[in-house]
């Protein structure tokens, strides 16, 4: 009796020690390192404009009318599968595989609507990320190639010349991650504000 005391008391404590450390201590040191050494990450990375928070540097958006028409004067985010676009709530891919016919159907309308939303010609090459949605379904950025071939169009919806808007883009290109991993990109918000602020 008295050595299953001594065990119970002992598997008490080992449990009470590790509520204490692993329900306590540890989250409250992670805690801690995110608001000391990544406080603008640990607070959503939200961007600002005139005291207003108008979105993430991490989460993608969609610039678009009450009735989600794509708006001209804005550059436009990469597809999103994720709920009714970028929903933090519902992020995930489309899990389509690339020889399913219904992804094959989706890029090619997106290619289709591309080409006619930016004015471009049919033998135009589609940049793959503007008819893809990305894994996550929030990816706030898109290629070089993307950006470019949006920037006549939001010349022209906004009465500015094409060159200061392409001046725009490359002013805001994000080199690659690590500096050789991935592509460079441009996140979306970058430049839709800095037009914004143009007037």
């Amino acid at each position: 009796m008295r050595i299953i005391r001594r065990q119970l008391v002992t598997g008490l404590l080992v449990t009470v020690a590790l509520l204490v450390l692993c329900c306590g201590i540890y989250p409250l040191a992670v805690w801690t390192v995110g608001r000391v050494a990544f406080s603008h990450q640990a607070d959503g990375s939200f961007v600002t404009a005139h005291g207003k928070v108008v979105g993430s540097s991490l989460i993608g958006q969609n610039f678009t009318d009450k009735d989600g028409n794509p708006l001209a004067q804005y550059f436009q985010p990469r597809p999103s599968a994720a709920g009714k676009g970028y929903d933090a709530m519902s992020s995930g891919g489309s899990n389509l595989g690339s020889s399913n016919p219904d992804l094959l159907k989706a890029a090619a309308d997106r290619v289709a609507a591309y080409r006619q939303f930016n004015g471009l010609a049919s033998t135009v090459q589609v940049p793959v990320d503007a008819v893809t949605a990305s894994g996550s379904g929030l990816d706030p950025d898109i290629s070089v190639a993307n950006a470019l071939d949006q920037a006549a169009r939001v010349a022209r919806a906004r009465g500015l010349p094409g060159e200061r808007v392409t001046a725009l883009v490359h002013a805001r290109i994000r080199d690659r991650a690590l500096g050789f991993v991935g592509e460079k990109t441009v996140n979306v918000l970058d430049p839709n504000l800095a037009l914004d602020r143009l007037g």
